[in-house]
């Protein structure tokens, strides 16, 4: 709920000021002028908590289930939505719903007025509304859509599982990496100073000890040289991927990258051919749904592709030539899709690659989880193992020398 500032006059003629709790403006608007008051100016308390619009993806989903549920149950739209709406538990998506229901009500489709709420609902759900409109089968279109979307988040949890453990084995070996070198390797640099040989000389340092003290003592006085150093090129690099030909080549080193390249390039490819049959099949025309994939791709090589795929078809060729000429699309999705193209059938094919996809990124997600475990633990060994070395190793050597 968010909290309301007013200022009105009573049925007495009386100036009344307060603050009322309400979803919406609207909301507090017509409780104010139930209390008869007129003359009423309102604006948002800025101590409490405005709400602004929104959903999460369980949301969403939950809620396109029910309302395909009820829609396919012979309940009406109108009604359906207001069931939805008064059952919401999250504020801001429940404000959504309602002024969707009252645009609903004043005459607008209901892909029209979700169309407000871009946040909320993608292009991807508006265009699949729109079919679902034009051919009658909102009830099926819903399904389709909440299947696809939680596929869509399943791939995405996938993704974020298999990064989970190298990014927090990363901030590990860097924290404990830190610890050594600022409060442990210090200490017995102070410790090397003070040492001499039999013969009255400073200590002789090995290399590995020189270059591990050197950048322990630059940790510890320049580390504003360092930080600015990485917030210069965090800044810059974020500036450069702003631009087309960054955005690009960054997209494209994320597919060709070690290890993770080929992860990336496959779920890539399951977005693509899951987004694509899921949009024809619920009647979306081919242009415009080449349009929807190239736009929620995620990766600027995809979209170049799809978009040269839709030059071609919109000019009467081929879908399949020109994403043959992409280093993203395989051989095998290139005749796959030639063939459903041939055959009429089209988003069949496009599914069976969406699964192809799909069971690839599974394996590889468990074969770089099983990959990843020992390549981190060989990374901590090498670096806490050369810091050891490097503080004990004089040691040793001067224990030989004494001998």
């Amino acid at each position: 709920m968010a909290k309301f500032k007013f200022n009105a006059k009573s049925a007495a003629g009386r100036t009344e000021s307060g603050v009322i709790n309400a979803r919406t403006e609207e909301e507090a608007l017509a409780e104010l002028r139930k209390r008869q008051l007129s003359n009423i100016t309102i604006k948002v308390d800025k101590g409490g908590f405005g709400l602004k619009p929104g959903a999460s993806t369980e949301d969403i989903v939950i809620f396109t289930r029910q309302l395909a549920t009820m829609i396919g149950a012979g309940i009406p739209l109108m009604e359906a939505m207001e069931i939805l709406h008064a059952q919401s538990a999250n504020p801001r998506f429940a404000m959504v719903l309602d002024r969707v229901v009252e645009d609903i009500r004043a005459g607008s489709d209901l892909s029209a007025a979700m169309g407000k709420y871009p946040t909320v609902f993608s292009n991807i759900y508006l265009a699949m509304i729109r079919a679902g409109e034009v051919s009658g089968q909102i009830d099926e279109i819903l399904v389709r859509l909440a299947g696809y979307m939680e596929e869509a988040q399943k791939l995405k949890s996938e993704i974020k599982s298999a990064m989970t453990y190298p990014v927090v084995s990363i901030c590990m070996i860097t924290g404990i990496t830190l610890f050594l070198m600022v409060y442990i390797v210090p200490q017995f640099g102070v410790i090397f100073g003070q040492i001499t040989d039999k013969n009255g000389n400073p200590l002789e340092l090995p290399g590995i000890t020189k270059v591990t003290l050197g950048i322990s003592d630059f940790i510890l006085n320049k580390w504003w040289v360092m930080l600015l150093g990485i917030i210069g090129f965090a800044f810059a690099l974020k500036t450069y991927k702003k631009t087309d030909r960054g955005a690009y080549q960054w997209d494209w080193l994320m597919l060709k990258m070690p290890v993770f390249g080929q992860l990336f390039s496959k779920v890539a490819l399951s977005r693509f051919s899951k987004t694509f049959a899921t949009l024809i099949k619920s009647g979306v025309p081919i242009l415009g749904a080449l349009e929807i994939v190239s736009a929620t791709s995620g990766n600027r090589v995809i979209m170049e592709a799809v978009d040269g795929a839709r030059d071609s078809v919109r000019e009467g060729n081929t879908l399949a030539e020109p994403l043959g000429r992409s280093p993203v699309f395989p051989p095998m999705v290139v005749k796959m899709i030639a063939i459903g193209e041939r055959s009429g059938a089209l988003e069949s094919l496009l599914e069976k690659i969406s699964i192809f996809y799909d069971e690839q990124v599974e394996a590889s997600v468990k074969a770089l989880t099983s990959l990843i475990e020992p390549i981190m633990i060989g990374i901590m060994g090498v670096m806490v193992g050369g810091i050891v070395l490097a503080v004990f190793y004089p040691i040793l050597k001067l224990q030989s020398a004494l001998m």
